[in-house]
C-alpha cells in the first residue's frame, strides 16, 4: 500500500510552524501503518525508521527545495554549514518503543535551525495522536506533584541523575524517546529531564525548540546554550526543566559532575 500524506495547509507555504507541524504529524501517521503491517523487531524497527525518513526527504524536497536537510537516517551533507537554513530531523526516536506496541512513548522530531539558532519545530507522538509545536506552543500546566520528576531513560538511567534526585528528593520517572522526555515536562508529567552520556543534535532539536517557546529552561547540563548545526553533531547532554528547579540542578552537576 502507498502512503498518501495529503495536502499539507495553505499556510504551510510561508510558515514553518505549521510545515513543521504537518510533516511530523503525517510521518508520525506513516509509522502508525508501517506498525499495523504485523511486522516485528528488527524488522518493524528498520521499516519505520526507513519510510519515515524517506517520506520526510520527499515532502522537504517537494515544500523547501532550496533548504538544507540534516537527518539521523541520512548522509551528512556538511553543505548545511554554509546554508542558512537546516531542517534537523529525527524520523523516529524511540526506536525500541515503536517496536513494542502498544507503547506510546515514541515520537517524529522536525526542527528548524535558521542563522544560528532554532526558529521552529513539532515532536509528534502518533500513538497518542497529538504533535507539539512552536507555532502554538504548549501552555505549561501549574505542577501537580509536590516532588518533582525527573524523565529518566527506561533502560539507562544515568547514575549522576540518582544522586541529584536524593539530593533535591525527586522521583524518577522512566520513559523511552528523547522527545517524549523533554515533551513531558510541558504536560505536567514530568518537571525536568536531565541527560548525559551521549545523544545528537536531532535526538533534541525539535524537542528543545518546542520546551523553548512553552517557557522552559534548557541548556547543557553546565548551565550554557545549546547549538545547533556544528560540524560535530553530537550533542551529549541537556537539561529542560521548569524555571524553577533550573538553578539547583545546574548547581548540582558543577558540583558534582555527570560521572
Amino acid at each position: 500500500m502507498t502512503f498518501e500524506p495529503g495536502t499539507p495547509p495553505a499556510e504551510a507555504a510561508t510558515d514553518d510552524h505549521v510545515l513543521a507541524s504537518w510533516l511530523a504529524t503525517v510521518a508520525g501517521e506513516r509509522l502508525l501503518e508501517v506498525r499495523a503491517e504485523g511486522l516485528e523487531g528488527k524488522e518493524l524497527k528498520d521499516a519505520g525508521d526507513r519510510a519515515a525518513h524517506e517520506l520526510l526527504m520527499e515532502l522537504l524536497a517537494q515544500h523547501r527545495p532550496d533548504d538544507a536537510v540534516l537527518s539521523e537516517e541520512g548522509k551528512d551533507d556538511k553543505a548545511r554549514l554554509t546554508a542558512k537554513r537546516v531542517w534537523i530531523v529525527d524520523p523516529l526516536d524511540g526506536t525500541r518503543e515503536f517496536s513494542e506496541p502498544p507503547r506510546d512513548d515514541w515520537a517524529v522530531h522536525v526542527a528548524l535551525w535558521e542563522d544560528g539558532d532554532l526558529t521552529a519545530g513539532a515532536v509528534a507522538q502518533p500513538a497518542l495522536g497529538e504533535t507539539f509545536n512552536t507555532g502554538q506552543a504548549p501552555t505549561v500546566p501549574e505542577r501537580t506533584s509536590e516532588r518533582p520528576r525527573i524523565a529518566v531513560s527506561r533502560t539507562r538511567p544515568p547514575a549522576f541523575v540518582e544522586a541529584l534526585a536524593a539530593e533535591i528528593d525527586a522521583e524518577l520517572v522512566p520513559m523511552g524517546s528523547a522527545g517524549v522526555k523533554v515533551i513531558s515536562v510541558t504536560r505536567d508529567v514530568t518537571d525536568a529531564y536531565v541527560h548525559a552520556g551521549g545523544q545528537y543534535e536531532w535526538d533534541s532539536a525539535a524537542p528543545v525548540a518546542v520546551a523553548r517557546a512553552a517557557g522552559l529552561f534548557t541548556s547543557r547540563v553546565d548551565g550554557t546554550p545549546l547549538t545547533y548545526n556544528q560540524e560535530n553533531v553530537s550533542l551529549p547532554d541537556l537539561i529542560v526543566c521548569r524555571p524553577e528547579l533550573a538553578e539547583r540542578i545546574v548547581d548540582f552537576v558543577k558540583r558534582h559532575g555527570t560521572d
